[in-house]
């Protein structure tokens, strides 16, 4: 009499159906497990296309229209307000502005920052009071930090004049005069945001290791010594980004600038942002505002991949 396999010998033994059945398993698992991702992420995704993706294009849309805010216009107009805008000279001094701020504000928020944080992180006593303390004006509202700075730049009754006096130099006009209102915001600036940069350098300081430190002291390095041969290099990568974050950030001067000088706008301060803000708003031209938006977003794209070559190129020259 000869013997015949069963279906369930031969699984045991070849193992094929059983297999089978567990990548069977193992794809609806897998199936299930992405529409379980999809279902959490359907609430981000549909708040993101509303409040970016839609905007976005829509802002696009109104860029090549002659759209006003009173609700008149809105024609096809190609690209008539691009080309106005490549030739408005109030537009491009707005930019120069920008440009300015960005310059006398990045600097120094870089530089202050690591000082900062290289002091702290070299052991201060009360580390936790210098830490609360150059960290929480960035924690205020710019409607705060401008009530501030208007007090202490008040011509009459204000610290920075009298400071100015205590020095034997004359009173000055800080946000009245055309010449230094640039230079009250930018110090205004880097007081309010300083701390954010400071935390940035601070925990990429706790990551050195300190068996380089314990390494160059025992080489005979000096305190000098370990800051520019091994903490400087260490930071290079958090230096870079915090840079670009800067630059960024600065490029986009509009609430202490508006606020501290009370809505107003002059040749020396109005940046561009304000002149977007200026052109649709209260020149009442939504479609030419979207446009100089749309070459200041071009302007930013055109930085970010030359600060991308840049950093490239020295990762590759390493």
């Amino acid at each position: 009499m000869t013997a015949t396999a069963s279906p369930t010998t031969t699984t045991l033994v070849t193992g094929r159906p059983a297999s089978r059945a567990l990548r069977r398993h193992a794809g609806g698992s897998q199936g299930n497990e992405q529409l379980i991702g999809w279902v959490f992420l359907t609430p981000f995704l549909i708040a993101f296309a509303l409040f970016l993706v839609w905007p976005i294009l829509h802002g696009l849309y109104l860029s090549f229209t002659d759209q006003s805010l009173t609700g008149s216009g809105g024609g096809f107009v190609a690209f008539a307000n691009y080309a106005e805008a490549l030739i408005d000279p109030v537009m491009w001094g707005a930019f120069g502005n920008t440009v300015w701020f960005t310059l006398l504000s990045t600097i120094p928020l870089v530089v202050i920052a690591l000082v900062m944080a290289v002091l702290v992180d070299r052991g201060l006593p009360g580390q936790w009071l210098w830490r609360l303390s150059f960290f929480m004006p960035y924690l205020l509202a710019s409607t705060v930090i401008s009530q501030i700075w208007i007090w202490i730049f008040n011509p009459q009754i204000g610290a920075a004049n009298n400071v100015l006096k205590a020095f034997g130099l004359e009173p000055i006009a800080w946000l009245q005069d055309p010449k230094v209102n640039m230079l009250a915001i930018v110090i205004a600036t880097v007081w309010w945001t300083v701390g954010f940069n400071f935390l940035l350098y601070l925990a990429a300081l706790q990551n050195i290791p300190q068996q380089q430190y314990e390494a160059a002291s025992l080489d005979g390095a000096g305190g000098w010594r370990q800051f520019t041969s091994i903490t400087l290099p260490q930071l290079g990568p958090a230096t870079t980004l915090i840079g670009l974050l800067q630059i960024l950030a600065s490029l986009k001067l509009f609430d202490q600038a508006y606020q501290m000088l009370g809505g107003l706008s002059s040749d020396t301060t109005r940046s561009i942002v304000q002149y977007i803000y200026e052109t649709g708003f209260v020149g009442y031209r939504f479609g030419y505002s979207a446009a100089i938006s749309y070459v200041f977003f071009a302007i930013i794209i055109i930085l970010g991949v030359v600060q991308a070559l840049i950093t490239r190129r020295r990762k590759d020259a390493r």
